[in-house]
């Protein structure tokens, strides 16, 4: 792809005002105690108006794509686990044996893996796996840009590709996963730009290192965040969260997340409800709502992982977590789980009697 720019601040469409008045009227009128349904309530009354409709469907067809890639600073002790474990692990998930497959399969949520930057030519791998590939690996973000602008791009525009493509094969809600040993790294220097944050507040264990390697971690993000910002200063835009979204995503992301950004942005353009997973699909869904302003109000938050920089950036978005059980695994396993608990908000708003239509 060229060094063309991407430029998608289009008007986009906001959920339903018309549907989420009459679901919240629907809400009131229901047989069962003010308040009673507590977040399944509320949850009903925002997939009538991401769906444009009182009451709203139960979504059977949920599609989640995982979007695989390896990052330069896994080399500087970021991560209690190898490289290698990347291209493992999307061997594991095409074999259906990984944590999201088996929560996939119990809850009827179909699973697609992409590579966009696994360091590994992946021998023996189907085709469409690499099909987006961008390259391999990022470079290591404190050191250097991440991508060039044009990698930023291309991966932007396949994430956008992707989730078309899960459009038309009749998801009626999306889930982004991740794959890539380090990821936590990339998508908490992301966040801390967004929220204009210092690394030592939102720095998290990721894999499960230990208090020595937390330490550099956090060092490591901040040197991140400070070359951006030095360059910011100097007169380049690049890496500036507010006025250029694709040059931060090349300064500190890589071609998954940036791909996942794509992604997000895409589905609520086209008005397809997003229920977002972890850290890593929390960063992307902040740089989707700066490359698609608005874009938020499609989203919903599966859970809250142990990353502090989840938190602080659902937060920012304004979006309260469905579950919270201590995950995190990633691979979009959280937003997974969480389907029933969107189903069940759907068929209860649909489902329960008013309170008018009892015989009393």
């Amino acid at each position: 792809m060229s060094g063309r720019a991407v430029d998608r601040r289009s008007a986009l469409t906001p959920p339903s005002a018309e549907a989420r008045t009459a679901a919240a009227e629907r809400l009131a009128g229901l047989a069962t105690p003010a308040g009673a349904l507590g977040r399944l309530g509320e949850l009903g009354v925002w997939l009538a108006a991401v769906q444009g409709q009182c009451p709203p469907a139960v979504p059977q067809r949920v599609h989640a794509v995982i979007f695989a890639g390896d990052h330069g600073v896994a080399d500087y002790g970021v991560s209690a686990y190898p490289a290698a474990v990347t291209p493992a692990m999307v061997r594991t998930f095409l074999a259906g044996r990984a944590g999201v497959s088996a929560l996939a399969a119990a809850h009827g949520v179909r699973v697609r893996v992409l590579d966009l930057a696994v360091d590994d030519d992946l021998d023996g791998v189907g085709p469409e796996v690499g099909r987006f590939k961008v390259r391999r690996s990022s470079e290591p973000l404190h050191l250097r840009d991440a991508l060039t602008r044009a990698e930023a791009e291309q991966a932007i525009e396949a994430g956008a590709t992707v989730a078309a493509e899960e459009i038309a094969a009749g998801a009626e809600l999306l889930i982004s996963g991740d794959m890539g040993i380090g990821n936590t790294t990339p998508a908490t220097a992301l966040i801390a730009a967004v929220l204009g944050l210092p690394a030592a507040e939102l720095t998290g264990r990721g894999t499960g290192i230990d208090d020595v390697a937390l330490v550099a971690k956090q060092e490591l993000i901040q040197q991140a965040l400070d070359r951006v910002s030095d360059r910011v200063r100097d007169g380049d835009p690049a890496g500036d969260p507010a006025g250029d979204p694709v040059g931060l995503l090349a300064a500190l992301g890589g071609a998954d997340l940036a791909a996942s950004a794509g992604y997000l942005a895409a589905a609520a353009r086209a008005g397809v409800p997003v229920l977002l997973d972890g850290v890593i699909a929390v960063a992307c869904a902040l740089v989707a709502d700066l490359l698609e302003p608005g874009a938020a109000a499609w989203f919903a938050a599966g859970h809250r992982s142990t990353e502090p920089a989840q938190s602080l950036a659902l937060d920012k978005l304004g979006l309260v977590p469905l579950l919270d059980l201590g995950m995190r695994l990633g691979e979009g396993s959280g937003a997974v789980a969480a389907v029933p608990v969107v189903r069940s908000a759907a068929a209860l708003l649909r489902d329960v009697a008013l309170l008018s239509e009892l015989q009393l």
